[in-house]
């Protein structure tokens, strides 16, 4: 458990002000996307938006937010990954084994393939190029498999582990590199579904399915997103939720005083995570998990996750960006062709059908986190005719926990740290070809020519 210090009021009244900014900035965010249509167009969000202006307002460039406030939410944003990492197994039904072979298999090869090109890649470059050359940290290699595949909140979540390990410019590169990441992901995802559509690959393509005319809903379309089984007079829904939340971050903590004992620098996000499970598996076989909506807990995290980035953006250090600048630049350069290279390469030797659609939704979730995925799949098959959907989802449960962003990601730079980046890049190289290698022997892996084509 962690230090219990006490917070005066006048702490509190200045963590509601900072909070409520954080409001405000994500207020503009949503009002600027409601005016400027090319913001839709390339599905950036509002929590981007208000991060990128409260950047542009903090001491490194306009100086109107104090730097206080910045520190602030920078310090914010690393506790709140703990509430979007906390649910993700709680509520959450594993799929059979055999169904999950079968559907999510290749989804599954993907992302595990992926993450560890996404890390062999970037250290062997750190190791011979921007360590020697450039006096680069060791650790910078680990920013990718943080920053892409796990996104804004993952780079903030990771703050602590790099502070433990005494390097202080991780979560800040972490983050310029996932904005990038993002951006990128969601360009290249939509000029490679107009190249694959003019080759007759897209059947159901149409190029403006994923473009409203506007973020507010129709009555018609509004939904809901919250279900309760629980009388007000007991316990508000939101409430019940929260605490179990709250449930399985204690016992996160918990976890972290242990693993403490063992190894260092393990951040809490993954353990909340596994706190959730517990949780889970605790209630699982009594009355009260009758009330548990697993919509509400999304809705929940996904609170969470939209103050955490829009405080994580608008607290990055601009100066230890500047700094890292050439081999920020040119690792982002060889992990953008890296993810196309994996999308036409693998993709077409791992799914038997619809290849383009299954490919493009971990394309997506490779480079910008799984919300760009499914926005680029939603633009290959809006009327969701191909399984791409279901395979995607079945595969979470067997790789959200682990890599983009779960235990995989946040040990690494602990390995790094211990083992260097010479034999952390040869380990994942390794672990890319054993994993053609037993996808050839279950049979996922075969030929582009036999698989059957989109239809």
């Amino acid at each position: 458990m962690p230090d219990i210090t006490e917070i005066d009021g006048a702490m509190l009244n200045s963590l509601l002000v900072s909070i409520s900014i954080l409001g405000l900035l994500l207020l503009v965010g949503v009002v600027l996307r409601l005016l400027i249509p090319g913001l839709r167009k390339f599905f950036i969000p509002a929590a981007l938006i208000g991060g990128l202006l409260g950047l542009s307002l903090g001491p490194h460039a306009l100086d109107v937010v104090p730097g206080d406030m910045t520190s602030t939410w920078g310090a914010l944003a690393g506790l709140l990954i703990a509430i979007v990492f906390a649910p993700m197994l709680l509520g959450q039904e594993l799929p059979g084994v055999k169904q999950a072979a079968k559907e999510a298999g290749p989804h599954i090869f993907y992302s595990y393939f992926s993450s560890f090109a996404i890390i062999a890649v970037p250290a062997l470059m750190t190791f011979f190029i921007f360590q020697p050359f450039f006096n680069t940290n060791a650790l910078f290699s680990t920013i990718f498999e943080v920053s892409w595949p796990g996104g804004h909140g993952t780079a903030a979540g990771m703050e602590e582990a790099y502070q433990d390990l005494g390097w202080q410019d991780g979560s800040s590169l972490g983050l310029g590199a996932a904005t990038f990441g993002l951006v990128f992901g969601i360009i290249a995802g939509m000029i490679m579904l107009n190249i694959a559509a003019r080759r007759g690959h897209l059947v159901n393509y149409t190029g403006t399915a994923v473009l409203t005319d506007s973020d507010i809903l129709k009555d018609s379309a509004a939904t809901q997103e919250s279900r309760s089984r629980l009388r007000k007079a007991s316990l508000d829904n939101l409430a019940f939720h929260f605490s179990l939340i709250g449930a399985a971050i204690i016992i996160g903590y918990v976890l972290k005083h242990f693993v403490d004992m063992v190894i260092t620098g393990v951040p809490l996000f993954p353990l909340a995570m596994i706190g959730g499970l517990i949780v889970h598996l605790a209630i699982r076989p009594t009355p009260m998990y009758k009330l548990v909506d697993k919509s509400t807990l999304n809705s929940i995290a996904g609170i969470a996750l939209d103050f955490l980035v829009v405080a994580a953006v608008a607290s990055i250090s601009i100066p230890v960006v500047l700094e890292n600048w050439v081999a920020l630049l040119a690792t982002m350069i060889v992990v953008a062709l890296l993810s196309i290279g994996i999308f036409y390469i693998i993709g077409p030797r791992i799914f038997r059908e619809h290849w383009v659609e299954n490919s493009i939704v971990n394309f997506g979730a490779m480079t910008g986190v799984v919300s760009v995925g499914l926005l680029l799949l939603r633009a290959a098959d809006p009327q969701m005719k191909t399984n791409a959907y279901r395979g995607f989802a079945l595969r979470a449960p067997f790789t959200s926990p682990f890599v983009g962003g779960g235990i995989i990601t946040a040990l690494f730079p602990i390995l790094v740290a211990q083992h260097g980046n010479l034999w952390i890049g040869l380990g994942c190289l390794a672990a890319c070809l054993l994993l053609i290698g037993l996808a050839m022997l279950l049979g996922i892996w075969q030929k582009p020519s036999v698989r059957k084509e989109s239809a």
